[in-house]
This record gives structure tokens, sequence and C-alpha cells, in this order.
């Protein structure tokens, strides 16, 4: 086997056993809860919802309405509001990871707190 493609042979084995070497990782802190006085109890810290989509060769992504959306209606799936609860200290981040250039991975989290009012 000549050198070139020994060479070629094991950087392509190297891309797959390491697929997502590249990611970028960028968010956001939003709210709309007024926590300025004492008026509210934290029910749960840190709630979660999330979403990805895959694309590949430029083609994909289009199981979601949008991974703020879906990850947004996840997160209250999970933990759904009662009377006199909203979320506070939202924070949205966004995953981007890169597979042998061809296939990308984008991932919304949606984490904030659910608080109640008196």
């Amino acid at each position: 086997m000549n050198y070139r493609l020994r060479n070629f042979i094991f950087i392509v084995a190297v891309s797959f056993l390491f697929p997502g070497c590249f990611s970028v990782h960028t968010g956001m802190i939003t709210g709309t809860a007024n926590l300025t006085s004492n008026n509210f109890t934290v029910v749960a810290r840190e709630v979660r919802g999330s979403a990805q989509t895959f694309i590949f060769a430029g083609f994909g992504g289009w199981s979601v309405d949008g991974l703020v959306y879906e990850a947004k209606k996840n997160l209250l799936k999970d933990h759904e509001l009662k009377s006199n609860q909203a979320l506070a200290n939202v924070t949205v981040d966004f995953k981007t990871s890169v597979y042998l250039v061809l296939g990308v991975t984008k991932e919304c989290f949606i984490t904030a707190d659910n608080v109640e009012f008196k």
C-alpha cells in the first residue's frame, strides 16, 4: 500500500472516531417575569427543554417548526405552568456540531426557573 493511500485511510478513520470535533456554542438571556419585589416563590430551578435537527449536505432540518419554538414546547410539556406561575431567568443556548463537513447538528436548549407569584 502506498504512503498517500495509507495516510488517507488513516485520516478518514480518525475522522469517524471523532465526528463532533467542531462545535459552536452561542446563547442569550431573556425573560418577562418581573422579579423586583418579594412577591414570588421559586417552584423549580433550571427546568429545561431542548430540540435538535440534523442537516446533511445542506438538506434536512424540516422536521421542526423552529428550534426555539420546539425547545420551549418541550420545556412546557415536561414542566407545565399552573395558575400564577411564570418562567423567569430564561436562557437560550445553541450548539452547532459539524460532522465531516457534510453533516451539521443544530441544538437549542432553553433553561428557566419556574416561579409562582403570590
